[in-house]
Formats: structure tokens, sequence, C-alpha cells
């Protein structure tokens, strides 16, 4: 379709947009102001695009469109190069397996997907899969025993890549007999002093502290709690009646049980690919971006799908107070989260 533009059009256009000039471009790259000025305009005209203008002290200023290209063209020729490492990589026998790691509150259909892309790009390449708790993967994943993970967030490391990958608004969980779950949305008021689950707080300590504040910030306070030290644990202590507990918004649920919305909170978690900054498998990051390339079609789609049906209630996902909110991360693997359509995992609270 646009066989007429070359990796070296998107080189050349972001130099001189970055050097804000034709000279200094040109000396960059070691080739003459006219050739810079010919790839420039065939571009833009084939294109159908302006990219900068031209100011008076002779230099240039990106249009809104050139600002677009300028990040765009670094994620074009960062593309280039992770593929041309993988290729030689794979040329010299160095991925011969991989050790992917996966968190327990990780939607395990994207697990799947993440591995089945791998083979794909590499049939002959073994997976070795192994699960842990967040921090766990990171320490492995920084020890050398796992290549790259899918973890809940957050989580900070100046050696770890962390890439995420999606964010899922939380709803409550509930049993379908509950007298509030009659109502489309609830009110922080309709969980005051109700029991909850939570998962357990030894398994993230930081986070299960700032969950109960986020609660208490919302209204909610929550004095008496169950543990589940894993998703389908928290799906069976609601069922059996003790107490609510958050969940990803999509997740697959007992058929006794039912999930709704808390209005005037968005509490959302984030999901994130890591792998170690310099010792990774480089067919990791052509790995992690078909992955959300993929989750983007994904995600289009349903929302065409849901355009075209009716919505029995509206909850806005992000609240939009008079004042610009203050967005506070918190993990969110303490809330058991286990669903059938990819994720994002770090609790923010925006009430």
């Amino acid at each position: 379709m646009y066989d007429w533009a070359e990796l070296r059009h998107f080189r050349y256009l972001l130099v001189i947009l970055e050097k804000q000039g034709f000279r200094a471009a040109a000396e960059e790259l070691h080739t003459s102001q006219p050739n810079l000025t010919v790839q420039a305009r065939q571009f833009q005209e084939n294109a159908s695009v302006r990219l900068f203008r031209r100011m008076k002290n002779g230099r240039i200023r990106p249009t809104e469109t050139g600002i677009a290209f300028i990040g765009l063209a670094r994620l074009l020729l960062e593309t280039r190069d992770e593929i041309i490492d993988a290729l030689i990589a794979i040329e010299r026998g160095e991925i011969g397996s991989v050790r992917f790691g996966c968190s327990p509150l990780v939607d395990p259909n994207l697990f799947r997907r993440l591995c089945t892309i791998h083979k794909e790009l590499l049939p002959t390449c073994s997976i070795r899969p192994t699960h842990g708790d967040t921090g766990q993967l990171a320490d492995e994943i920084l020890a050398g025993s796992v290549d790259a993970a899918i973890v809940t967030l957050p989580l900070k490391h100046s050696d770890l890549h962390i890439e995420e990958l999606r964010s899922d608004r939380l709803v409550v969980c509930l049993r379908r007999d509950n007298p509030v779950a009659a109502k489309f949305a609830l009110q922080p008021d309709d969980l005051q002093n109700s029991p909850a689950v939570l998962y357990h707080p030894h398994r993230h300590p930081d986070a299960h502290v700032r969950l109960l504040e986020l609660l208490a910030e919302a209204g909610i306070n929550v004095q008496e709690y169950s543990h589940a030290s894993h998703p389908s644990e928290m799906q069976t202590l609601v069922k059996e009646g003790h107490g609510f507990a958050l969940i990803r918004e999509g997740t697959s649920l007992d058929e006794e049980l039912t999930t709704r919305p808390i209005i005037g909170v968005n509490w959302t978690v984030d999901t994130a690919v890591i792998y170690h900054r310099q010792r990774y498998p480089k067919t990791v990051p052509i790995l992690v971006k078909k992955l959300k390339r993929q989750f983007n079609s994904d995600l289009k789609t349903t929302r065409t799908e849901n355009a075209s049906v009716g919505v029995q209630a509206t909850v806005p996902i992000r609240s939009r107070p008079s004042q610009t909110p203050t967005r506070n991360p918190v993990q969110l693997a303490l809330l058991g989260v286990e669903t059938p359509s990819g994720d994002r995992s770090q609790l923010s609270g925006d009430k």
C-alpha cells in the first residue's frame, strides 16, 4: 500500500525534525542537504502530510503531525533493530528454549497467548512455564533463571524493563442473592461494614494496606475480611457467604455470583510483561509488541460489538470531579483476579 515509504525516509526525517534543520541533519547523516530536501519533499507529498514549517531564521518547527511522526518513527526504527537482533540471535542458535513466568492474578489466557505467539514466531523453541508471585518472578528474572514474565503491578526496579499491557476496571463480586445485587451499580454505602474477601496480605503487604486505605477513602469501612491465596479461592469464599471481593471486570464467574461497579471510584488492575534490560532472549521485545497489537485489535472489536447493543447503566470508568484527581497506583495483586481476557494490573484509586 505504501511501497514508496522506506526506512531511510523515516530516519532522514526523524533527524531533520530532531536537529530542527537540514544542515545539522545532513552533517549527522553524512549526506547532502539537497538529498535530504528531496527525500523530505517526496515523503510528505506521497503521504499528503506536512511535518514541519520553515522559520525565518532558517530552522524548522514540527507541525502537530510532525511531533507525532517523531515518536512513531523512533518506534519504527527501534522495531527494525529489534527484528534484526532477533534474526541474528536465531541464526546463532542462541534461543533454543525460553522460560516464561506468570503470576497467579494474571489472566491465564493472556499467558497462553504469550506462549502461542512465541511458538508461532519460533516453532522449534521450547517454552518452560513457571508460576510465582510478582516479587518472586522479578527476583528470578534478575537472577537469570526466568527470561520474561507477565505480572500484576506495581513493580519498580532499575534493571527491569516493564512493558504495561492493559488496564481493567475493578468491580465488586458478590452473590446473586445478595440484596444489593438488584442494583445496576453500587454506592459505597452499600458495602459499608460488610465482610470482604481479600488476597492474602503476606503476599503483598504494602498493597494490602493501600487497598484498605482506598476503601476507606471511598467510604467503605472493612472491619472483617477473609484471606485467599488464589483467584479461584476468592470466588469460592464469596460463594460461601464470607463477603464481597474486588475482581477484574469481565472475569468468568461462578453461576451463583455476579459483579457490580462502584459509583464514584475508579480502581484498575494493571498487567505488564517484565524482562531484564540487558539479558533477555532477543525475541521477547517482538513478542511483546505482537501481544499488545493483538490485544488492541481485540479491544477495538469488543468496543464495536458493544456499541451495537444497549447499555443498562452507565458508570464512568474514569470519574471526572471538578478538580484534577490525584492518582494513587496500588498493587492489585491482593485482590485475586482471574479473567478470560487480557489485563494491565495496578490499582489506581481515582475517587
